[in-house]
């Protein structure tokens, strides 16, 4: 095992001589950062934190191994992009609490994953695209196409985050306050039509403990609404960066030499550069 890790910053130093300095500098940096972090949490007793730092340095891996074993290149900014993205969801998001500590961290969060899976998808295709004489899609298909895996990408992880809300109890789709409601399930009379209630200033939910005993929790402010806000804001910020970076594809298809800047997001296979 030692001789495989060996092996792994053997290589990793050798791309580091040949090119991309900078994510290489950047991953060890982080790699640091995050071992430090782990270690932290062991002593605190934190275990699943700690095993969130161990998830956040095999996904720091992701970039290598998709360059070792499919022979792609991964443009310099694209890596550095991914690593940051994976530090700060992982160790400042959820360890950290960025989330609830500034309101907008996982709308940007999102908005980056929109674009940079909007970017996968489209150096997929552009690749099938450019090698095979079978297919032939215009620039706009190919944009659309390439959105198209961006939102799949973003409504399996909503996927994801409502499994892991659903059976180990987390809070990943975060719960939001409303103050008003509309609901058939309120209707007495069993008919299609929603009873609205609006200026709700507190609920209280009545549970029972393991003995029985009933317990009263008061929420404060309005109606503890269970994700669907937080899923929907997910979508629609996701959409807006697949959109995005869909709309720059399609112009740097029409001319790759007046918006060189997308380059730096397209993943390329080695032996077409």
């Amino acid at each position: 095992m030692r001789k495989k890790i060996r092996k792994f910053h053997e290589e990793l130093r050798r791309i580091g001589k040949e090119s991309k300095k900078s994510s290489i500098a950047l991953y060890f940096t982080l790699r640091t950062l995050v071992i430090i972090c782990m270690i932290l949490e062991f002593l605190h007793g934190d275990i699943n934190n700690a095993m969130l730092c161990v998830l956040s340095l095999a996904l720091f891996l992701i970039p290598f191994f998709i360059e070792k074993q499919f022979k792609i290149d991964l443009p310099n900014a694209l890596e550095i992009i991914i690593m940051l993205f994976i530090f700060a969801a992982e160790i400042l998001g959820e360890i950290n609490n960025f989330y609830g500590i500034f309101p907008y961290w996982d709308t940007m969060l999102h908005t980056i994953n929109g674009f940079l899976a909007a970017g996968v998808g489209f150096a997929l295709f552009d690749l099938l695209n450019k090698n095979s004489r079978l297919i032939s899609l215009s620039p706009l298909f190919l944009s659309i196409v390439a959105f198209c895996f961006s939102m799949t990408i973003g409504v399996l992880w909503e996927f994801f985050e409502f499994g892991a809300d659903v059976h180990f109890r987390t809070d990943m789709q975060k719960d939001r306050i409303v103050t008003e409601i509309s609901s058939v399930t309120l209707n007495e009379e069993k008919k299609n039509v929603p009873v609205k209630i609006d200026d709700i200033e507190y609920t209280i939910i009545y549970s029972k403990d393991k003995d029985g005993t009933t317990l009263e929790t008061k929420v404060e402010g309005g109606y503890l609404d269970i994700g669907i806000i937080d899923t929907m804001k997910d979508l629609l910020v996701n959409f807006i960066g697949a959109f995005v970076f869909s709309v720059f594809g399609y112009l740097y298809i029409k001319n790759r030499d007046k918006y060189k800047f997308v380059h730096n997001f397209i993943p390329k296979k080695i032996g077409n550069l």
